[in-house]
């Protein structure tokens, strides 16, 4: 950062007049000015970039110098830019302007716009895409007055053209679009605003937003007529590479998703562009094909990387991302939030990656031969597409397609009889076709390039091609010799031994030059022949008479060539861009092998290999996972993991109850399952030594809500809502992981929500689900419905013979807590919180008291619960109701009264003849002895 561009500008008031005039952006716009070879930010862009970048206002200076009327300016140089490009696009969601000027002068215009979703103006100083390609997508509701709510997106991939539309129903807490934004890994959306209604609060679009900021996407608001149908038919049909009329498309029909489709077309600009005109694919997604995701689960199941995450191997995707290609890696994230509901298409991806898994020699061979030597075959379409493509790109697709034979003869030596024919469906037959698509491809590049020149990075036209090269290649070929003659004779002059302690370089600023290491550079001071150029790291750069001469020269007819082969070069570049169709076919196919030999690798090089898990059709079967372990932690440095069996059962165990100490491993435990559900479903192997499982058309979690007070919601509201999410969206096919439900508010009320939902979930939606609680008494389930089972995770309690932590507890002795993190069967009635807090070091005196209190609410408890007939799950103990409750304690107070007065006029009585008093009055009062509730507390 040290080497920050000073803050030059040639008139600063009347720059900072203009700036002052551009109209008002959003605060989540940042303007940035192109100064050739640095760039600014000004007012609050300035000290968002210094504390974004810099990490310090201290790098923020004044333009117009006087602090009252100045503007606060930050320099960056290129490097530094792209920096701030990449995470403002991709990890804070930001829209970047870029401002330049012609010839430096005040006429300032905006050249490139982006945003997280749109990133085609600033791909090349991106250098490719993330982990994922961005997604864009805009959205469009019919809300009556009905629960049902109609919702139709269109969202397109800006490294293909391709339009997707959608239109499906959707519920009051949009939870199928949730799961669409999960599946596409959305990174912008486009809303509907009107003018008219923005300053007024419309519940639906709140809750679109809620939504849409919960996954952590980006908005943009856009007028309403930007989402109006009346073009868009005509503008499908210059976009579509379909010949007929877009009307006779079916996705017309879907008026809601072509208002979407039509807003899109317009933020993207993409008519604006006549090389777009016939390219587009329109095609309708369809929601059920994938299994549905919603944020909560996205977050439960650590799918993704977080922007705390200090390993890579923290994340599932970062756990199985053994990728060589960016294609590979990109696809690995579709897939991880697209995991499938088709039984023959999991089977189809496990069979490969037993193929993979099994023959090492293969799989090492296709990663570090193969793959490794795939560029961003996507990214070099994109750029031929958008004639931005030079003969650098056209040698980069070359160098891919010559390697085709190799890594075809690669799939034929396979010798298993078993994996030839998935093998030769998935990739052979495939690579087959686009290598003899390509052939002619390769003849062009061969008859056309001088390829020779590659070893010295450079990229022209063979001169046998033009008479004109041919001539001018003589000529630059004849200083070639007579600047490496001029080299050795500097050599011989100095004294010093070429290419060791002399070099001969063509430097980037300097053109061909001499270069003498720094050890040696004093032998040509006080030699007027030699002129320096430079001193560097790397040494002293001079040159002679001579070899200036020479250089100049040379310079000048590699102009000439270049000038002469440039007509060559568009030619050659225009016909590899008629092969864009069969590249862009090349790269899903290279894409797919990645991500499935990453598969095999992760299932091979696991602490424990994985198992390729049995799949039951939809509906169906059960799911038994044997010696269970989580991916991600178990790969965590001093982690011995501890394995689990899972039995979920539809009559027996299809709603786990898992109690027991904290930090036991429930959490982990019910984590894990969900994982492996994923797993399975997007065809990898799973970390078990035995698995079989049923296809899940949801995963629903609610785990947490750690970032939700940072929203303005408190953590009970985000648990409801996220609670509610699942209650309305769950099937009889769904997972449900629930983690500790109700914590947000008083132990009533959270006991009384906690049983009233898993009643339903084991009542009315009868799905498998996972419940990790510390609410004891919610084990009493499992005594009325016999699909309940609990489980607990153990702990060894020194002193005592128990296992599961139950038995009382006496406050004067020393209990040292082991942690097993084995979950066996029945109920913990123990959470160890105090053990939790002596871990972590609390004082003693806190954890005296907290012992001491645990104590007095336990023998209060057990007390009560003595002389109470209680029903765990309802709203007052068995027996009574609150009325007799309240009448009983009426009655007793008003008995209490009476037998004061009477104590106190009678006067002089000891303890025993009072006690005996109250107890002739209690057996006279009937009406008291009848009370249900005076019966339960009755001590006397």
């Amino acid at each position: 950062m040290s080497s920050r561009p000073e803050l030059k500008v040639d008139d600063e008031h009347g720059f900072i007049r203009f700036f002052r005039s551009l109209p008002p952006v959003g605060e989540d716009t940042i303007r940035i000015f192109d100064r050739n070879d640095w760039y600014t930010a000004h007012g609050e862009d300035a000290n968002f970039i210094a504390r974004t970048v810099y990490k310090t206002t201290s790098v923020v200076r004044m333009l117009g110098k006087n602090d009252h009327t100045g503007l606060p300016s930050v320099t960056m140089t290129v490097t530094v830019f792209r920096q701030f490009l990449r995470e403002a696009l991709y990890k804070l969601g930001k829209r970047i302007e870029i401002w330049t000027s012609a010839n430096g002068r005040m006429n300032w215009k905006l050249a490139k716009q982006a945003s997280p979703g749109n990133l085609q103006d600033v791909e090349d100083d991106l250098g490719g895409y993330g982990e994922s390609a961005p997604i864009i997508l805009a959205v469009k509701i019919s809300a009556k007055a009905s629960e049902a709510r109609t919702v139709g997106v269109c969202f397109a991939d800006a490294t293909a053209r391709e339009l997707g539309v959608s239109e499906f129903l959707d519920n009051d807490l949009y939870s199928n679009f949730e799961s669409l934004l999960i599946q596409l890994g959305v990174k912008e959306c486009l809303i509907q605003i009107d003018k008219a209604d923005k300053d007024k609060k419309d519940p639906e679009l709140a809750k679109l937003r809620q939504i849409i900021d919960s996954c952590n996407i980006a908005i943009s608001e856009r007028p309403s007529s930007d989402f109006a149908t009346k073009d868009i038919e005509q503008d499908l049909a210059r976009l579509l590479k379909d010949e007929r009329s877009a009307t006779m498309l079916p996705q017309t029909d879907l008026k809601l998703a072509m208002g979407s489709a039509a807003a899109l077309i317009k933020y993207l600009g993409v008519l604006h562009d006549p090389a777009n005109f016939g390219q587009f694919r329109l095609y309708q997604h369809d929601l059920a094909q994938f299994m549905k995701l919603d944020a909560a689960a996205l977050k439960a199941l650590n799918l993704m990387p977080g922007p705390r995450d200090g390993s890579k191997t923290m994340s599932l995707f970062g756990l199985l991302n053994h990728c060589k290609t960016p294609l590979g890696s990109r696809l690995l994230a579709q897939w991880l939030k697209q995991p499938l509901m088709d039984k023959d298409e999991i089977e189809k991806r496990q069979q490969l990656v037993e193929a993979f898994a099994n023959d090492t020699e293969l799989r090492q061979t296709m990663q570090e031969e193969h793959l490794r030597a795939v560029p961003d075959l996507y990214r070099l379409a994109m750029r031929f597409q958008r004639k931005k493509a030079n003969l650098e790109d056209v040698v980069r697709v070359y160098q891919v397609v010559i390697r085709l034979p190799s890594l075809l003869g690669t799939l034929e030596g396979v010798m298993d009889e078993a994996y030839r024919d998935p093998l030769d469906e998935a990739y052979t037959n495939k690579l087959r076709e686009l290598s003899d698509s390509l052939a002619k491809f390769q003849d062009m590049v061969e008859t056309t390039v001088d390829l020779d020149a590659l070893d010295n990075h450079e990229f022209i036209i063979k001169p046998e091609f033009d008479d004109s090269l041919r001539i001018i290649r003589k000529r630059l070929d004849k200083l070639r010799s007579d600047m490496e003659r001029e080299f050795a004779e500097a050599a011989r002059d100095l004294g010093q031994e070429r290419d060791k302690k002399i070099f001969l370089e063509n430097h980037k600023v300097h053109g061909w030059c001499m270069r003498l290491t720094r050890t040696e550079a004093g032998c040509i001071r006080n030699k007027p022949k030699y002129m320096e150029c430079s001193t560097q790291k790397n040494g002293v750069y001079f040159t002679t008479k001579t070899l200036q001469a020479y250089r100049r020269e040379f310079d000048q007819l590699n102009l000439n060539y270049n000038r002469t082969q440039s007509g060559l070069v568009s030619e050659v570049v225009s016909v590899a861009a008629s092969y864009v169709p069969v590249l862009e076919r090349l790269a899903g196919v290279l894409a797919h092998l990645d991500v499935i030999v990453s598969f095999a690798h992760c299932a091979v090089h696991a602490p424990t290999s994985y198992v390729r898990p049995k799949i039951h059709p939809r509906g169906e079967g059960q799911t038994i996972l044997k010696e269970a372990r989580h991916p991600c932690l178990e790969v965590q440095d001093d982690v011995q993991f501890i394995t689990n069996d899972v039995e979920l059962t539809r009559d027996k165990s299809s709603f786990l109850i898992i109690t027991g100490p904290n930090m036991g491993g429930k959490s982990t435990y019910i984590r894990q399952i969900g994982v492996i559900a994923l797993m399975a479903q997007v065809g990898s192997f799973v970390p078990c030594s035995y698995a079989e499982l049923t296809i899940f058309d949801s995963i629903l979690a609610r785990v947490g809500a750690s970032d939700s007070q940072l929203k303005g919601v408190s953590t009970f509201m985000a648990e409801m809502l996220e609670t509610a999410n699942i209650l309305k969206s769950a099937t009889r096919e769904s997972l449900i992981i629930i983690d500790e439900l109700g914590r947000g508010t008083s132990t009533y009320d959270g006991f009384g929500l906690a049983w009233a939902i898993s009643e339903h979930i084991v009542q009315e939606i009868g799905c498998f689900a996972l419940f990790a609680t510390h609410f004891h008494e919610l084990t009493a389930l499992a005594d009325q419905h016999p699909q309940v089972r609990n489980l607990h995770v153990t702990a060894h309690i020194s002193g005592t013979s128990t296992a599961n932590g139950s038995g009382p507890r006496k406050a004067d002795t020393k209990r040292e807590v082991t942690l097993l993190y084995k979950v066996e069967p029945g109920v913990c009635d123990q959470s160890f919180g105090i053990h939790v807090a002596e871990l972590v070091r609390f004082p003693d005196k806190v954890v005296r008291m907290a012992k001491r209190k645990a104590d007095e609410l336990e023998d209060f408890t057990t007390n009560h619960e003595e002389g109470a007939d209680s029903n765990v799950g309802g709203v007052a103990a068995e027996g009574y109701s609150k009325q007799d409750v309240e009448e009983g304690s009426a009655l007793l107070k008003d008995l209490l009264v009476r037998w004061k007065d009477e104590v106190q006029s009678a006067g002089g009585m000891n303890k025993a003849e009072m006690v005996k008093r109250l107890r002739e009055m209690v057996a006279k009062d009937e009406k008291l002895l009848a009370n249900p509730f005076f019966q339960s507390i009755k001590t006397l």
